[in-house]
């Protein structure tokens, strides 16, 4: 069994596949001053609740510092900074409230006196399932290669599938997107002499023709060989 040292991913490196373009755009709506808007997926939870009441299609736009949401259900959410402070709004009925960064690279949570409004990049959740690709919502169309991982939460003892899309490169190296089990997206960099990802921390071990890999601590990866070199 191999371990192998892990390097800080040179994202730049990677913008020409197209994986990270979406993140990279939505990071500079974010922050610019004049922005458009961002097709997006809004999980709305009710107040001191950990579960969602619903899931649902929204757009997110920001100009100079003032936010809009617009979501499916027909809610509205104007904001506008509340003094100084970074991240901190009030909506159109004087209200206040907070955006915190807790998703990553995957969104924005915004809290409401009433509600929090997780916003999502990636909406792929809401597409209805494609029964003739298994792997969606990647396709041979975008990748050399689609697959299903064998994934888990570190907690648990028993593998699921995660749907993955792979580029391959020179030399027997890859990157692989994958899918969580939360929906969201992120990508491992098979690289000659290391392993790594996107915004995230990764422990990766091989033996015999499949890698495992743990992410941040938390989510377990199966990796075969075969997924990263090809037949």
């Amino acid at each position: 069994m191999t371990k192998y040292n892990l390097m800080p991913i040179d994202i730049w490196k990677f913008i020409k596949t197209g994986l990270l373009a979406t993140a990279t755009v939505v990071t500079m709506l974010a922050t610019s001053a004049s922005a458009d808007t961002a097709e997006a997926r809004c999980d709305i939870y009710p107040a001191k609740s950990d579960q969602a009441s619903d899931m649902i299609s929204c757009s997110f736009s920001q100009r100079q510092g003032f936010v809009t949401i617009r979501r499916a259900d027909g809610v509205t959410h104007e904001l506008e900074p509340d003094g100084n402070t970074v991240g901190n709004f009030k909506d159109k009925d004087g209200r206040r409230v907070y955006r915190q960064s807790g998703l990553g690279d995957q969104g924005l949570i915004f809290r409401f006196p009433d509600e929090s409004v997780f916003v999502y990049w990636n909406a792929a959740a809401l597409e209805p399932d494609n029964a003739d690709n298994p792997a969606f919502p990647f396709s041979t169309k975008d990748y050399d290669a689609t697959t299903l991982l064998n994934c888990r939460d570190a907690s648990d003892t028993k593998f699921g599938q995660c749907p993955a899309g792979i580029l391959r490169m020179e030399d027997r190296q890859a990157s692989i997107v994958v899918q969580n089990q939360k929906g969201e997206q992120f990508t491992i960099n098979f690289m000659t002499g290391y392993v790594n990802a996107t915004n995230r921390e990764v422990e990766a071990m091989i033996n015999g023709d499949i890698w495992t890999v743990t992410v941040n601590g938390a989510e377990v990866y199966e990796v075969p060989i075969a997924a990263i070199e090809g037949g």
